[in-house]
């Protein structure tokens, strides 16, 4: 007997009811609609003809205009970085008029772009009506003030739009005091105060009897701020130390029950929550746009011939990630070192996709060199190939030989993906014949989830098991070897 979804009672046979199955939406989808739910269109406006009587009103997405430095590469490099920026921007909530770049040998210590273009730009800024001026790379104090005291608008850099993306989308406990550390060390040389700010606070007998020029000093607004700054600074990496300890202890005990880890990295919106979700149908976050999920998720996948392993969805990268997130995020990027192989996903629809690559090593190695470890043997995965043609996927294949290639969203080239995986990861090595006794089925159970059986025959005195496994498991059955 089964029972009706929407009546509390049971379905017999010939009933004009029928059950009513909706499927679970995923951790992912509810997710991506939580992050929907507040959404601006553009193109539908809010003002009032009639102001006359009602407040006026408008609601509209921050408006911004790009500018960018060219240095060295080719004019095609240049280009793809200030569309790598407009992307950051979107994704940010802004809304991009214009993107403007400059050849120079340097950028301007002063001011960035120098100061003939900086009144270009301001005529452009008055032009178009923006707000915020992005610029495309990490400016100094002395610029960002510079900047803003010609342009007379919010100027903001590459680091800081990066860490407004972090902001929006960290979710889990880790990931806010990760951006949270990260934004307070950006912002701690970039203090400032202006008028009363800068007023000082007197203390003991200054004010009594010192006089005019002989009153102590006190603390300035802005020491105030940067002390409470190094204060939650100090806070946040001893949390974040804590949680670093939690994250090991979970990482030794997959170890100490040999089970092979298996870390995703990439740059970001390569697919590697897509790939994830395709391998595990772990159902975590899809969405088209950079850095759309920053929290680490690892779920248990098994290889073709029945051998478990983790998986493991870490943070993305992008060209000039900033130092800051690199050292927050320092205890989620080590489950790449500690991994048995790195699948490394590349985005195929991508015009420079060896660049995506350098980028991404150049960080982890650098993770590696400090740790001093060596880095896992690396899976090159090249994803969305369902968006390219036949001669570009010629191309790929010489830009990238023996890589994977396969679209997460299509399904094409994941059975190939789940064999390649298999090959590279670690297989048992010692081999055992042993006689188990039914009361000790648990060691059993051990050599299929975790070995290679050769041979299994079911005797009146146990099973006989002939298989490879590894150490650990070959200790626990040492005793049962050898018995006839």
């Amino acid at each position: 007997m089964t029972w009706s979804a929407d009546l509390d009672r049971p379905v017999v046979e010939g009933d004009e009811y029928e059950p009513i199955l909706t499927p679970e939406p995923s951790t992912g989808e509810m997710e991506l609609a939580d992050r929907a739910s507040l959404r601006r269109i553009a193109g539908l406006s809010t003002e009032l003809a009639d102001i006359t009587e009602v407040e006026y009103r408008q609601l509209r997405l921050e408006r911004v205009v790009l500018v960018g430095v060219w240095t060295d590469g080719d004019a095609a490099h240049a280009e793809a970085s200030l569309a790598e920026l407009a992307r950051l921007a979107e994704t940010a909530g802004s809304q991009v008029l214009e993107g403007l770049i400059q050849r120079r040998d340097r950028p301007d210590p002063a001011t960035y772009i120098g100061s003939g273009k900086v009144r270009e730009l301001r005529d452009i800024v008055t032009a178009t009506g923006a707000d915020t001026v992005i610029c495309d790379g990490e400016l100094s104090p002395g610029q960002l003030r510079q900047l803003e005291d010609k342009l007379k608008v919010k100027v903001v850099d590459r680091t800081a739009l990066i860490l407004d993306i972090f902001a929006q989308h960290a979710r889990s406990k880790e990931g806010k005091a990760q951006v949270e550390l990260a934004q307070l060390q950006y912002l701690l040389p970039r203090l400032r105060g202006w008028g009363e700010a800068m007023s000082r606070q007197a203390g003991g007998r200054a004010g009594v009897n010192g006089g005019v020029g002989t009153r102590g000093p006190g603390e300035t607004k802005l020491e105030t701020d940067r002390r409470r700054i190094h204060k939650r600074i100090s806070r946040l990496r001893k949390d974040l130390a804590a949680m670093r300890t939690v994250r090991g202890t979970k990482r030794g005990r997959r170890e100490a029950n040999a089970v092979p880890g298996v870390a995703i990295a990439g740059y970001t919106n390569a697919g590697k929550s897509s790939l994830l979700n395709a391998l595990t149908g772990a159902g975590v976050l899809v969405e088209d746009a950079l850095f759309a999920t920053l929290d680490p998720t690892t779920r248990r996948a098994t290889t073709p011939d029945g051998r478990g392993y983790t998986l493991t969805d870490t943070v993305g990268f992008v060209r000039h990630l900033p130092h800051q997130l690199v050292e927050a995020f320092r205890s989620t990027l080590e489950e790449v070192t500690g991994a048995d192989l790195l699948v490394h996903v590349v985005d195929g629809s991508e015009p420079a996709p060896h660049e995506q690559v350098a980028a991404v090593r150049e960080v982890l190695n650098e993770i590696a060199a400090e740790h001093k470890t060596d880095m896992p043997p690396e899976l090159l995965v090249v994803n969305k190939i369902d968006s390219v043609g036949t001669t570009r996927m010629a191309e790929l294949r010489r830009l990238l030989p023996g890589a994977v290639f396969v679209s997460a969203h299509s399904g094409q080239g994941i059975e190939a993906l789940r064999e390649a995986i298999a090959d590279r990861l670690p297989r048992p090595d010692v081999f055992i014949d042993a006689l188990v006794p039914y009361t000790r089925g648990e060691l059993v159970a051990r050599v299929h989830s975790e070995g290679e059986v050769v041979d299994e025959e079911h005797t009146p005195e146990g099973t006989r098991v002939r298989a490879k496994v590894r150490p650990d498991l070959a200790s626990a059955l040492r005793p049962f070897v050898g018995i006839a």
